[in-house]
């Protein structure tokens, strides 16, 4: 016993993280084979896919979640989608805090290193307003749904819908209880407002809520919290201008509904790629150029700690600031009078090619194992990787080895290609410091 313990105190908190993903999806692996929660035969590979989407919150499905799963295998879904969200280890630090027991220094360390924190500071306190706000949130939200679905579905399939939409929701999967996802409700005001508000503000991040409710004033916000409502606000404004512009006239999206209904649609197709993955339009009859921008919601994705994916907002960023920086001849990006580390936009730098070069690997390997186009592969490689889930509809023809590639990118995606690289490296610790030299760019 003393040896397992001495094990489990030398594994990395990022070998931990990956470890906890790993054993949540094994788990919901043989949940969903379980005769009780199919309502017919899945095979292991269609069962582990489904897991693994579920738990790093994607929404890629290889079968239909509405007609291949009974409500029991829905409800598996939905707890791993719950827990993937928001991290098995949040869960287990949560309920020790509810027990009274102490959080040990190797615990905050995981929680710190699970929310991109810079300290273990605050930690403790970041994971109770977490649950806390979220199940708040969550509750509220279920309430609204029901009012609107339980007339329509009865109690029992009205709540359930109710409760599973609110939790892939507010934690970003994508997943539906329906076929066709949310189309049947692509005008539908009280369900567009729910659903988008709760993946944006899980996107936010928790670590901007927590600042958001220490503070009353945009001065006394943090930098990071500042770029986030910003840039959401921005891109969000910037995106449902783009997508209403571009599928104006496509018959086969929005051009068929009512000047409302296509500023409704546009504003969801507009903030849902940000890892959300939810759809009122089908997607893969969108225009060529918003499948095009749409792919680079998805490579941005969400906020950093939040229940989304993607290389982060902040991070695109600082890399577009210290840009403009170089491009005007400064020394240092400089925003709302704060100056942004150098260290920041190396790790900002190294997030984004670790993700293209991670990208470029697997969309060479999808052109080689799948007969889609290329722009199909493409946008199915980066949903995967940004765990949105959007999907121009390949993801069901996928080969096995499709499969295995699409899930590795889902994994990798979710746990963040930086800590995967950290995972697999072995950390080696140098003082020594060698003399810079000349190298000619540009």
């Amino acid at each position: 016993m003393t040896q397992i313990k001495k094990l489990l105190e030398d594994i990395s908190p990022t070998r931990i993280l990956a470890c906890s993903f790993l054993v949540i999806i094994l788990l919901g692996t043989v949940g969903l084979k379980l005769p009780i929660s199919t309502t017919g035969s899945i095979s292991w590979i269609d069962a582990l896919f489904t897991a693994v989407s579920a738990t790093t919150v994607t929404g890629l499905i290889v079968v239909d979640t509405a007609t291949q799963f009974t409500m029991f295998g829905q409800f598996i879904i939905m707890i791993m989608i719950q827990i993937g969200g928001i991290g098995l280890m949040t869960f287990a630090v949560f309920v020790l805090l509810i027990m009274g027991r102490k959080i040990s220094l190797k615990q905050r360390i995981i929680m710190t290193e699970a929310f991109n924190q810079s300290n273990t500071g605050g930690i403790v306190q970041l994971v109770k307003l977490l649950m806390t706000f979220g199940l708040s949130v969550e509750f509220v939200a279920f309430l609204l749904l029901s009012i609107k679905w339980v007339p329509v579905y009865g109690w029992k399939h009205g709540l359930f819908n109710s409760l599973f939409h609110t939790i892939s929701s507010f934690n970003n999967a994508g997943f539906s209880t329906w076929s066709n996802n949310l189309m049947d409700y692509a005008t539908d005001p009280i369900v567009n407002i729910v659903i988008s508000f709760l993946f944006i503000v899980g996107g936010l991040g928790f670590t901007v809520i927590s600042d958001l409710f220490k503070s009353r004033n945009w001065n006394s916000f943090m930098l990071h919290t500042k770029m986030m409502i910003v840039g959401t606000l921005v891109l969000n404004i910037v995106s449902t201008l783009l997508i209403f512009t571009l599928e104006y006239n496509n018959p086969q999206t929005i051009g068929g509904l009512s000047e409302t209904g296509k500023w409704i649609a546009s504003f969801f197709q507009a903030v849902s790629p940000r890892t959300a993955g939810f759809n009122t339009v089908n997607t893969g009859s969108m225009e060529d150029a918003s499948l095009v921008y749409t792919m680079v919601l998805m490579f941005i994705g969400a906020g950093s700690a939040s229940t989304g994916s993607g290389i982060k907002l902040t991070t695109a960023m600082v890399v577009l600031l210290a840009t403009i920086t170089f491009l005007r001849s400064k020394s240092e990006p400089v925003l709302y009078g704060r100056r942004i580390q150098t260290d920041i936009i190396i790790r900002s730098l190294a997030i984004i090619m670790m993700s293209i070069f991670v990208l470029f690997i697997f969309i060479f390997l999808l052109t080689i194992t799948e007969s889609a186009p290329f722009l199909a592969i493409a946008f199915e490689a980066i949903s995967a990787f940004g765990t949105v889930g959007l999907s121009t509809g390949i993801t069901f023809d996928l080969s096995t080895l499709g499969k295995v590639f699409i899930m590795i990118l889902m994994f990798i995606g979710r746990i963040g290609p930086i800590t995967f690289a950290f995972m697999l490296a072995k950390p080696r610790d140098t003082h020594v410091r060698y003399p810079s030299d000349q190298v000619f760019t540009g």
